[in-house]
């Protein structure tokens, strides 16, 4: 009996090739363009009978319905179950929650609280596991904005971005990308609140294009564009600590003018106006946040289609 074929898991950008990364953000353009009707060169194979298990740990606006829609565009079915739906929500183990699921569905994806979630989950199921957002990493998300970067400013290759803030999850899920696509990120953190060490290391081996300081202004000149998000994380308790901490790294006018002239404005949503970026910013001509959200819909048609077979 022929072994069957390992799942494509979607859990990190850096565990992904560059070859196969850039096909899936192709894919995610020509999806866009086609409408909300994926041609069937683009659609896994018999996808009309596959479904989607959506399971959350953490409250979502974006995450939720994007992927829902997502897999409806490509022509599936979805579930959507909070962990308390789940017998997880009364002690059953991650392993055995992903082996029965992978009896039932085609695919899962996860918005968890920790990491080692998202890695027994996959390192159990038998059908492509995807991370929704880790307290680790959020790829999905990433995915998204490269694809937002390429609509209004071209290939992203040997450009340069600035991620300005909290060396948080989504910004070690920029820098894998800016490895994986061969661009430049100069993250600008309080030294307390770098990336951990374990992401530095990880650039450092694959000789990523990442530079890591404390200066906002310095990150931020010439660049093509400026990246932050909210200082106070679901589950944070030292918000007033972070908020005070932060304050410098607020991305208003000022520090725009800073960037190249064209430069665009990301925020992954949802936005704190007055904390980490200006309302002038957010609803100015260099902001594509929404663009950005939009984004989500069409990445994550094309990661589910990877992931599926297509």
């Amino acid at each position: 009996m022929p072994l069957a074929k390992s799942p494509r898991h979607f859990l990190d950008i850096s565990e992904l090739d560059a070859k196969t990364l850039r096909r899936i953000i192709d894919a995610a353009h020509a999806m866009k363009k086609a409408g909300k009707r994926v041609p069937v060169a683009l659609r896994p194979k018999d996808i009309a009978d596959l479904v989607l298990v959506m399971i959350f740990e953490k409250p979502s606006t974006r995450t939720r319905v994007s992927f829902d829609i997502a897999m409806r565009q490509l022509g599936g079915g979805a579930l959507s179950l909070n962990h308390t739906d789940l017998q997880l929500g009364r002690g059953e183990s991650v392993a055995d929650t992903a082996r029965v699921l992978s009896r039932y569905a085609d695919a899962i994806m996860i918005r968890a609280n920790t990491h080692d979630t998202l890695q027994q989950l996959a390192n159990n199921a038998t059908i492509p596991v995807i991370n929704g957002l880790t307290d680790k990493s959020h790829p999905c998300q990433v995915m998204a904005d490269i694809q937002t970067f390429e609509e209004h400013l071209g290939p992203i290759k040997g450009r340069t971005v600035a991620w300005v803030g909290d060396g948080n999850n989504v910004a070690v899920s920029w820098m894998h990308a800016a490895t994986r696509f061969g661009f430049t990120l100069r993250l600008a953190c309080p030294k307390s609140l770098y990336p951990e060490d374990d992401a530095i290391d990880w650039v450092h081996r694959e000789k990523g294009a990442v530079q890591i300081s404390d200066d906002p202004e310095k990150a931020v000149r010439g660049v093509d564009c400026v990246v932050t998000d909210t200082w106070v994380s679901m589950g944070q308790v030292d918000a007033a600590k972070r908020k005070k901490l932060l304050a410098p790294y607020a991305v208003d006018a000022n520090l725009m003018k800073k960037a190249a002239k064209g430069a665009i404005f990301m925020h992954c949503l949802p936005a704190y106006r007055g904390h980490e970026v200006s309302e002038e910013v957010l609803e100015g001509p260099q902001s594509v946040v929404f663009d950005e959200a939009e984004n989500r819909l069409h990445a994550q048609k094309a990661i589910l289609a990877w992931c599926l077979g297509a």
